[in-house]
């Protein structure tokens, strides 16, 4: 893909495919890793097809960087994944980036729920590289693990019982996907298999918005009614949560809100579409 291209494609983005990756970092090594990513391989991914949604430090360990990008279809990731990781961005600095970290193969390759709940990104929107982090903003993401049959209706149940609590309780969803199941489009880069997993993204403007929220949900009768309720009909094991602080050039911040998205021809719902 032309670069040109690539990057006016990203510059405002819909993406059908996401990666959600958790790499664990030798201790102390997270910061260094941080610059170095955000210094050499933001705008060089974007170049070729990518988009880069978010980076961010787990709060709950302290040796754990996350992130997410994302893709146009799976035959694309193939090719904007070759593209990178053989260009010279990933050449000249992967024995930098590679002695930060113990594992990087935490990865699930997700879609959105459905159209309207992916994330819309915008490239121009980044902060540029030096910039400062901004400590207060909190984005939250919770792993909901089902069995495979029983997916399907879960996804159905988050709609109309989950999510809508959510947003009652000061959380409403950014966005939300589950697990894609394609064939991994570029096998050198391991995700994980076997999973059925629904993800939803909530963002706070600060950690006291996020304190109400959970104080909101304690509180909430019809809240622990429901999480029983998924627990017992659709879920294996209770959901999991990462509570994350978004980098300095990280598109996804707490000030994230969901946009109008444009209009899309492709149902992705069915799957169709480091």
């Amino acid at each position: 893909m032309n670069a040109t291209v690539a990057t006016a494609a990203c510059a405002a983005s819909f993406c059908p495919i996401v990666e959600l990756r958790q790499y664990t970092l030798h201790p102390g090594k997270r910061n260094i890793l941080i610059e170095l990513f955000e210094r050499e391989f933001v705008e060089t991914q974007e170049a070729v097809g990518m988009t880069l949604i978010g980076q961010f430090r787990d709060l709950d360990d302290p040796d754990r960087f996350v992130w997410l990008r994302g893709f146009a279809d799976m035959p694309s990731r193939a090719l904007a994944l070759a593209a990178f990781y053989g260009g010279p961005a990933w050449q000249t600095h992967r024995d930098a980036a590679n002695a930060t970290m113990i594992d990087s193969d935490n990865v699930l390759l997700l879609r959105p729920l459905d159209v309207p709940t992916g994330f819309i990104s915008d490239a121009n929107n980044r902060h540029s590289h030096g910039s400062h982090d901004i400590d207060e903003e909190l984005v939250v993401i919770t792993l909901w693990y089902g069995a495979a049959p029983a997916i399907e209706g879960f996804a159905n149940y988050f709609a109309r019982q989950i999510a809508p609590l959510l947003a009652e309780c000061a959380a409403p969803l950014a966005a939300s996907f589950v697990t894609e199941y394609s064939s991994n489009s570029f096998p050198a880069l391991p995700v994980r298999e076997g999973e059925h997993v629904l993800v939803g993204v909530a963002c706070f403007a600060d950690h006291p918005a996020y304190a109400r929220h959970v104080a909101a949900l304690t509180h909430s009768i019809a809240w622990r009614v429901t999480l029983a309720e998924a627990l017992t009909r659709f879920l294996v094991r209770p959901p999991e949560t990462l509570r994350l602080a978004p980098t300095a050039r990280s598109l996804l911040r707490g000030s994230y809100r969901r946009t109008h998205l444009p209009s899309l021809s492709t149902n992705v719902s069915t799957g169709d579409v480091l």
